[in-house]
């Protein structure tokens, strides 16, 4: 394709639609000092975004640059989902330079992963699964950014070593957010010590509740303790 990135854009526009816009923009909390203020909506579902995306996976990073920089919402959804599937193929190929670069290229643009769908669908796939065998210290500076996705990016990428049967690195980071002003990150924390009790040791998730639960928002509390029992969630709830 000559000029795919038009072409993808066109057929982007095929799904769209005004009442689902209008929806959407709700939703993400797009008003006036919410979260998502100021985001734009084509009102596309994320079903019809997937098809796009496995419509021009191959498209290079530079038009990839252009997308993820776009007003529309689904336009950078597009252009997140498409470096997801690049980073998958590099993985198959064990291709480590490849997987390098996108890692760096995704990080280069998280003013632009900027809502809590974009951050929840790439962190752990991207960035987790590159830090899986490394060094992760990049997560503790992104734990402390003032840029509340970056703050998103460092606790969901743990997702990843939860998959791999590791918690410290959740707690870790939990850790440090323990103070966030942020619901959207005691979701986020509490999310993530959930699946730890779920996947990898219960008993590590009562032990981390009991050394930190009089500093943990009661969001993170109730996320964390979700799947516990109901005598073990009102006695954690108690303590707070």
């Amino acid at each position: 394709m000559s000029n795919d990135l038009t072409k993808l854009r066109e057929d982007l526009l095929e799904y769209a639609s005004n009442e689902k816009a209008i929806i959407l923009s709700r939703f993400f909390k797009t008003g006036v000092g919410q979260y998502g203020e100021g985001d734009k909506f084509l009102g596309v579902v994320v079903p019809d975004s997937r098809k796009i995306v496995k419509k021009y996976s191959t498209i290079s990073l530079s038009k990839i640059d252009k997308l993820i920089k776009s007003e529309f919402h689904e336009e950078r959804l597009v252009a997140i989902l498409i470096l997801v599937e690049k980073y998958k193929v590099a993985s198959a190929k064990a291709s480590a330079d490849q997987r390098k670069e996108i890692c760096e290229f995704y990080l280069a643009h998280t003013k632009n992963i900027n809502n809590w769908d974009l951050v929840d669908l790439s962190a752990p796939r991207i960035v987790g699964d590159f830090l899986l065998k490394r060094n992760r210290n990049l997560l503790l500076k992104l734990a402390k950014s003032k840029n509340l996705w970056e703050r998103r990016i460092a606790i969901i990428s743990t997702f990843q070593f939860i998959y791999n049967g590791e918690f410290e690195w959740t707690f870790k980071i939990a850790k440090i957010l323990l103070n966030d002003k942020h619901d959207l990150i005691h979701k986020a924390c509490g999310w993530m010590l959930r699946e730890v009790g779920k996947r990898v040791t219960e008993a590590e998730l009562e032990r981390f509740l009991k050394e930190n639960i009089k500093n943990m928002p009661r969001t993170m509390i109730r996320y964390a303790i979700e799947r516990l029992s109901e005598t073990k969630r009102k006695y954690y709830l108690n303590l707070k």
